[in-house]
């Protein structure tokens, strides 16, 4: 289906005040915002319009009962000059698998990627032009129905915006295996991108950074030894030639990455198994020289090489050379900006002509 969306442009852009060169972490926006309503069960509305702040009523339920999702991509350029999108659909459908879980409305897929295209077609300019930079683009669903009461809401707000961003992970990281706080457990909202997930990571991350580490391993919320994610990451290990990387049973959030590099090693001939993994497997392994590297995906196509895990009592030396992490990043860079044949079928082009 094709959406009406309406666009209003701003007067003069801002990118021109931008330096592509030193981008400050998630400060700068683009000049415009794609958004649409939920009322009377359908979404209505649906605009591109300059980006500025959304009067909120004090009693909005997001603020109140934490109805709010959202979802983590990004917009590149290929050879051409081209804005494409990777897998957009597969975003669109994990942002309803969300929404689900949350009690909030679906929003059809095909809104979904035609507002990104939009979007990403008008603020083509933002997308910076080095290597391993790119146009961060935040989809995200909150309640804004003014309402105190223990219920699902009737009223959202659909919203993506946009943030040039560069390299994100420009070293090896430590990781620290935390035993104290939890993630998700069985039965919670682990698979979902819910905001809350989040801010219950805050505190954590912080501890773990006072040790001199960069973000937290998720342990599992019962016996505390069950690898689950890393930081806002998946994470596989190389142990004894294998791939292993924690099975999605209903506390590890569904990256597109993840499956997109488990079929990128397979279509490099590497075994890989998804399955449990316990911090003791790495100990044992990092012991007796199996544990080969590691390495995290992130939501928005991002691989992060692991150098360390710290836990209570123990330091697990994990690489300082990563060739296959280093390989699927650079693959994935090339597939991305069109400098390799994407026979995976991943990459979508916005339009021909932008907006």
């Amino acid at each position: 289906m094709n959406y009406n969306i309406s666009i209003t442009k701003v007067e003069k852009s801002q990118v021109d005040d931008l330096d592509f060169n030193n981008i400050p972490l998630g400060t700068t926006f683009t000049d415009h915002m794609f958004i649409c309503d939920y009322e009377n069960g359908e979404w209505t509305n649906s605009r591109i319009e300059p980006l500025k702040p959304i009067p909120t009523h004090p009693a909005a339920m997001a603020l109140h009962y934490g109805q709010a999702i959202f979802e983590g991509m990004k917009a590149y350029k290929d050879t051409d000059g081209e804005p494409m999108l990777f897998r957009p659909a597969k975003n669109a459908s994990r942002l309803n698998k969300s929404a689900d879980r949350m009690g909030m409305p679906y929003v059809p897929e095909d809104l979904f990627v035609q507002g990104l295209k939009e979007l990403v077609s008008l603020e083509h300019n933002w997308i910076p032009p080095q290597k391993g930079s790119a146009l961060y683009l935040r989809p995200f669903m909150y309640a804004d129905e003014p309402f105190i009461g223990m219920r699902a809401a009737t009223h959202y707000k659909f919203i993506i915006m946009a943030s040039p961003a560069g390299p994100f992970f420009s070293k090896r990281i430590k990781l620290w295996a935390e035993k104290q706080y939890i993630r998700a457990a069985h039965g919670g909202t682990g698979e979902a991108k819910a905001a809350g997930n989040y801010a219950a990571a805050i505190r954590p991350t912080e501890l773990a950074k006072a040790k001199g580490y960069d973000q937290v391993l998720w342990l599992d919320a019962v016996e505390h030894k069950y690898i689950q994610e890393v930081g806002t990451m998946n994470i596989f290990f190389k142990i004894n030639g294998e791939f292993i990387t924690p099975e999605l049973d209903g506390s590890v959030l569904h990256g597109i990455t993840r499956a997109s590099v488990i079929d990128m090693l397979r279509a490099m001939n590497y075994s890989v198994t998804e399955r449990k993994i316990t911090i003791d497997e790495i100990i044992k392994a990092s012991k007796n020289g199996t544990l080969e590297e590691a390495f995290g995906t992130g939501t928005a196509v991002g691989i992060a090489n692991i150098q360390e895990i710290g836990l209570k009592g123990e330091t697990i030396h994990v690489s300082d050379e990563s060739p296959v992490g280093l390989e699927v990043n650079d693959t994935l860079n090339a597939i991305k900006t069109g400098q390799l044949e994407d026979r995976f079928g991943w990459m979508v082009k916005t339009r021909k002509q932008f907006v």
